[in-house]
């Protein structure tokens, strides 16, 4: 992030980011669409449950999935100090601050857009399928004695009374309340909880740093090609110079890392026991299919693990942090973005093997030199 404020930022990079805002408000123009009506038959059991009052309303999953995990990632970036290696007790205020407002920006863009994302491809969805939702009938009011009338498919030749009909039998006056009815798949509670819930849940563990325990695999290759130790060096006098290793042993594989506290898990386990109540309801309250349920919370899901790596480092090696801001020649693509990155790895790797090659040329020098000297 730029160190000069934000006059110092260049206009180029402020506007991309204006773009993403501008796209994370796209996703409402699909709200207000009429949804295709798709034919029913009036002896599908399916679709026979009462129409109810629905436990979680609109207001309140806007509320829980959305204004709440945006106050609680702004409490939390504000109290939390930057993790930072590079931060101490004599860093300028004003950096920190700045460094705050930058992981405020980035967590908020990236919550509003996994809802934005949801919210397309909900009513989207929602509008192409038009499938019937489980209290449809009570919902449509049909006319029973002249379903005939209204059939566009079926067998009642074999079956009798079996009409596949249309949206045109209903008779209920209410457009609002017949269209809802025909946009079961996929719930939208679902989804909406999930990418809400599930984005708090995984600030919340980059910010406390609860991962589980994880041991890397040892490819036994890698072992197996692990060049052997030289021999010791033996002196004039008999006396034997030990072999100096250029890098300490490892450690013990148990002695690596520790089962975090049950408090850190607690802190995203809440969002997720919610996300996983809103969910419930839906079924509860007739409002949905199971496979609607499902498939609309995998979705949340995975908009929101998708947007939170789009602005944040990875949970378990990123300590919370949210990725640079956007250079002039990358703010509008990847352009010197992903170069310098690339560059910047392959320098470490380099300088990282060079230092290496000193180090055992010392060692080396070293024991040569002890050598002679006994000599």
């Amino acid at each position: 992030m730029p160190t000069g404020g934000l006059r110092s930022i260049p206009k180029r990079v402020i506007a991309s980011y204006l773009l993403d805002c501008a796209i994370v408000a796209i996703g409402a123009g699909l709200w207000n669409v009429t949804p295709y009506h798709r034919p029913f038959t009036l002896t599908d059991p399916s679709i026979s449950f009462p129409h109810t009052q629905g436990t979680i309303s609109t207001g309140v999953l806007f509320v829980v999935s959305v204004i709440a995990p945006l106050i609680i990632t702004f409490v939390v970036v504000i109290v939390l100090p930057p993790k930072d290696p590079t931060f101490n007790s004599q860093t300028n205020k004003s950096l920190i601050w700045r460094r705050k407002l930058w992981e405020w920006h980035t967590a908020w863009l990236g919550l509003c857009l996994s809802f934005a994302l949801s919210l397309f491809f909900v009513q989207a969805l929602k509008n192409l399928f038009g499938r019937p939702r489980p209290d449809l009938l009570s919902r449509c009011d049909p006319d029973w004695e002249n379903q005939a009338n209204y059939a566009i498919g079926g067998f009642p030749q074999v079956l009798n009374g079996f009409y596949l009909v249309s949206s045109t039998i209903c008779r209920q006056t209410d457009q609002a309340v017949l269209n809802d009815g025909f946009s079961s798949f996929p719930s939208g509670h679902a989804t909406y909880s999930w990418a809400g819930m599930g984005y708090l849940a995984l600030f919340l563990c980059a910010k406390f740093g609860f991962t589980v325990p994880y041991l890397p695999m040892i490819s036994s290759s890698s072992s197996s090609t692990a060049k052997p130790s030289p021999p010791a060096l033996s002196t004039a006098n008999g006396r034997t110079l030990p072999h100096t290793p250029s890098s300490p042993p490892s450690p013990a594989p148990r002695s690596s890392t520790a089962a975090p506290p049950l408090l850190l898990f607690l802190l995203p386990f809440i969002p997720i026991c919610v996300a996983i109540y809103i969910t419930a309801t839906r079924f509860h309250d007739f409002r949905h299919h199971p496979g609607d349920i499902i498939f609309g919370s995998l979705l949340g899901l995975g908009l929101s693990l998708f947007t939170f790596r789009l602005y944040h480092l990875p949970v378990r090696r990123g300590g919370g942090a949210s990725w640079r801001a956007r250079s002039v020649e990358g703010a509008f693509g990847l352009g010197d973005d992903r170069k310098k990155s690339d560059d910047s790895i392959t320098g470490d790797v380099e300088m990282g093997n060079m230092s290496r090659e000193g180090q055992d040329g010392k060692v080396d020098e070293g024991a040569s030199s002890g050598l002679n000297g006994h000599r």
